[in-house]
């Protein structure tokens, strides 16, 4: 069968894209106006390079990341999973159709495992073909398929058994695949409801909602568990999603969505492109970088799903995770463990010298110039992720050069003068003083104490902040005052909405986001309990009809 047959055959299997752009209103029942509204934006999302290739593994077993080839997404702040920018040009239309080729010749390759409970030569071609259908569109579908869809399955299954080049029921599995995955059905995340037509507010069915978790908590499909409640009926309350986010948080799929949202959040995609000058540092080697990326994201992972949990944890731990090799890296700060081969293992560290996160190489090297630190980059990074705010752009005539390496100044001295000139004081003086604490580290994340034999100077001071105004000494003093600032916890639950909800923090939000923060607090800021709590709001249970003037919705 060629693919203008093909195509043809899948322009009948479409989806209305338009946005869904309205207002989430309060618990109730579908079918109810509501007089207290919460106005959101709520797109209808695509899957991701990282999401297609998480559900055609758990669909398929098909472990060769396909989707790996796709344009990257364009990013947003820093998140490659929102919504708006979620397009689908010309070349990622053809390139679905080739990867959904791809995934289905590997698939029809072990039948008994595509089909495992119906034999076509015993049970007929017509009846597996028709149960192939419902059970694999449903699973891909993330809802049963309509009879409507199942005849146009089944007639494209058809088609290919009548083609003199094929003609085997792999071939019509085969084309069954190919169609799905191409469906809009299959590449977006439809939120429709259920309901009356005729109201302002319709509360999302029950395998929307575990569309909805799934991807939010796993970054990939819903599991048998999850499609058998909704089947059940039994993702309507609160308390039924929080029960099942909370089973979610303890299965291993977890951690697929921490590395993403942590990956994205802390511009650890940085790392992979690092480069550093190999006189100023002989100490390192291309090799590290994998190791640094390991280390942090394995730290993070134990934080949040086996460890304490908070974002104090995440911040202030004297503790990491290193092999042989990264441990020989850090030298004399590992104070306590001393792992001997490739495996990483948990090891203690200098409490004087390291904290959590933000004392890592990984954003230590990656926040740094190919031969210097740059107190601009990690108060920037501070300001931005951490707490944020947004920066003033500079002048449009502002010629940026970064300094020379001097031989007898340190860094400090030197971006302390930049700092000082009045067209860069405006942004410097946020960002500078914050950087400054961080330079007991250098390009590569190694601790130091003088250079260019001069002591270092980590005291640090942030301006024009809500609760952060004031001095420290050093990133292990500034992790410990960002620990209880509730700033940054504010600003870490705003990141995960924006994950979670694939969309930025509107003002209409404030009273989604608002009860967000109030569980994140009360919960001492348990990261697993501020997850929970993001599957609780208005905004991820229910849509706005909008309906046009004259018209139905």
């Amino acid at each position: 069968m060629n693919r203008s047959i093909l195509l043809g055959l899948l322009l009948g299997v479409g989806l209305s894209t338009g946005a869904c752009i309205g207002t989430i209103g309060s618990e109730g029942e579908a079918g109810q106006a509501k007089s207290s509204l919460c106005a959101v934006d709520t797109p209808i999302r695509r899957l991701t390079r990282f999401e297609y290739n998480n559900t055609v593994r758990d669909l398929l077993g098909d472990t060769t990341e396909p989707a790996s080839a796709f344009p990257p997404e364009e990013e947003i702040a820093g998140f490659n999973n929102q919504a708006g920018a979620l397009t689908v040009s010309s070349l990622l239309a053809e390139q679905y159709m080739k990867a959904a080729e791809g995934v289905s010749e590997r698939a029809v390759l072990d039948m008994g495992a595509l089909l495992p409970d119906c034999s076509p030569d015993v049970d007929g071609v017509d009846e597996c073909a028709t149960h192939f259908i419902e059970t694999f569109g449903k699973r891909a579908f993330r809802r049963p398929l309509t009879a409507e869809e199942v005849t146009r399955f089944k007639a494209l299954f058809d088609v290919a058994m009548a083609d003199p080049d094929f003609g085997a029921f792999e071939d019509g599995a085969k084309f069954v695949i190919q169609a799905i995955l191409q469906s809009p059905y299959f590449l977006y995340r439809p939120e429709f409801g259920a309901g009356a037509t005729d109201v302002d507010v319709i509360k999302l069915t029950n395998y929307e909602m575990a569309t909805k978790l799934s991807y939010m908590l796993w970054n990939t499909m819903p599991d048998d568990e999850l499609l058998l409640a909704a089947e059940r009926g039994e993702l309507t309350t609160k308390e039924q999603l929080a029960a099942q986010a909370r089973r979610m948080l303890d299965d291993d799929r977890a951690r697929d969505a921490i590395r993403n949202f942590h990956a994205q959040w802390l511009l650890l995609t940085h790392i992979d492109t690092i480069a550093k000058d190999a006189v100023v540092y002989p100490e390192y080697s291309d090799a590290l970088r994998p190791l640094w990326k390991e280390e942090i994201q394995t730290f993070i992972e134990h934080v949040i799903l086996d460890g304490e949990g908070t974002l104090g944890e995440l911040l202030t731990a004297n503790y990491t995770f290193a092999n042989a090799e990264l441990a020989a890296f850090y030298g004399s700060d590992v104070v306590d463990g001393a792992p001997a081969g490739t495996s990483f293992e948990q090891v203690g560290l200098d409490p004087e010298h390291r904290a959590g996160i933000l004392t890592m190489p990984a954003l230590m090297a990656a926040l740094s110039s190919s031969s210097r630190t740059s107190p601009v980059f990690r108060g920037k990074f501070i300001r931005e992720q951490l707490m944020c705010d947004i920066l003033p752009p500079p002048p449009n005539d502002l010629v940026i050069v970064p300094p020379e390496l001097d031989p007898v100044k340190t860094t400090r001295e030197q971006f302390e003068e930049i700092g000082a000139k009045p067209e860069c004081s405006v942004c410097h003086t946020l960002m500078n003083p914050i950087g400054f604490g961080f330079e007991n580290y250098d390009a590569i994340g190694q601790w130091r104490d003088t250079q260019n034999d001069k002591p270092i100077d980590a005291t640090g001071e942030i301006v024009n902040s809500d609760d952060l105004d004031g001095t420290f000494d050093g990133a292990v003093d500034l992790g410990q005052k960002m620990a209880q600032s509730e700033q940054v916890a504010t600003c870490v639950a705003s990141q995960w909405f924006r994950f979670a909800y694939n969309r930025s923090v509107t003002p209409e939000d404030s009273c989604n986001i608002g009860p967000v923060k109030e569980a994140f607090t009360a919960s001492g800021y348990d990261i697993k309990e501020l997850l929970v709590s993001l599957t609780q709001t208005d905004a991820f249970l229910y849509r706005h009809v909008v309906v046009p003037e004259g018209g139905t919705p």
